[in-house]
Order: C-alpha cells, then sequence, then structure tokens
C-alpha cells in the first residue's frame, strides 16, 4: 500500500513485526514503543540521506536530538503484526527539522501518527547551530513542497507546541 508519506519521500516504507517485548499485558504495542519505530525509521532515512547517525555521533561535530515528539494511536498494533512506518519531511528550518510518520498495518489500515523535532547542536558546548547546509538540503528535496518553497507547511493551530518553530534547546 502506497501511502502519502511513501510518495513524497520516495523512500521504502520501514517495517516491523510488533515483538512480544514490544506488547503489553494485552497483548498490543506498548504506547511508548512506537517512539522507538519512530526512530528506527528515522535512521533509515537519515543513512538514505547519506548522514548515517553512527558516523555523526563518532565524528563528535554534531548532534541532532530530539526537542519534541507527539503521537496519536487510532488502532492497536497487536503482537505478531506486520507495521509499515511511512516517514515525511514535515519542515526544515535553519537549525531543526520535523519528521512526521504513519503507521499502517499490512492489510494497508492506518494505525498510527507521530511528529518529532530534531535540532542540531554542537556536542561538545552544548549549544544550538544552523543544521549543515546539504543536510537541510537533502531533507528539502524528500519533500517536493519544501524544495520549491524551502520552507514548512502552516502550524495545525495556535496551540500546536513547536509547530514550524525553532525549539529552544
Amino acid at each position: 500500500m502506497a501511502t502519502r508519506a511513501t510518495a513524497v519521500t520516495g523512500s521504502p516504507p520501514h517495517r516491523f513485526r510488533v515483538a512480544l517485548h514490544d506488547s503489553d499485558a494485552a497483548g498490543v504495542l506498548f504506547f511508548a514503543h512506537l517512539f522507538r519505530h519512530a526512530h528506527d525509521a528515522y535512521e533509515d532515512l537519515m543513512e538514505a540521506l547519506g548522514w548515517r547517525l553512527d558516523a555523526l555521533i563518532r565524528a563528535g561535530q554534531l548532534a541532532l536530538p530530539l526537542v519534541h515528539a507527539e503521537a496519536d494511536y487510532r488502532l492497536p498494533l497487536r503482537h505478531g503484526e506486520t507495521v509499515e512506518v511511512a516517514v515525511e519531511v514535515l519542515a526544515v528550518g535553519t537549525r531543526s527539522f520535523t519528521l512526521g510518520y504513519r503507521f499502517s498495518t499490512a492489510a494497508g489500515a492506518f494505525a498510527a501518527t507521530a511528529r518529532t523535532i530534531h535540532a542540531g547542536l554542537d556536542p561538545h558546548r552544548g549549544c544550538p547551530v544552523k543544521l549543515p547546509a546539504d543536510l537541510a538540503a537533502a531533507l528539502r528535496a524528500r519533500n517536493p513542497a519544501l524544495a520549491e518553497t524551502g520552507s514548512g507547511p502552516k502550524p495545525r493551530s495556535a496551540g500546536d507546541p513547536g509547530a514550524n518553530a525553532e525549539p529552544a534547546v
């Protein structure tokens, strides 16, 4: 099943099977584990962009910590189910970028969404830094709307924490 996110990013979705250790007592994906799988999909995206996180960490020149994360759950993801995670670049600023994640069952049922904001950080001084120009360009290239305008979508609502804002790090 092609989702909007896979069509926009051009990347194949990240797939995982809900393992027993991912499940709560009811046999469904424990809510916090959704973020672990979102992060796995984020690592896949960064590798596809040529920015392997393991190499980035070892180089010690740039950190991209999470400064905001949120999720909405629509259907339970049960132990043994195969899940696809499509990642979409939603916004790219000078010091941060926002990713959206869409979780679907193998049957194509829309199960959950997540959104994360990552900020550029100097790992030695602990202060915010601009994203490298080539990283920002690679992220924008994954979403044609961003490649054309160089900016992100409008905030969803005035109360949406961190929407298209440069987070304070």
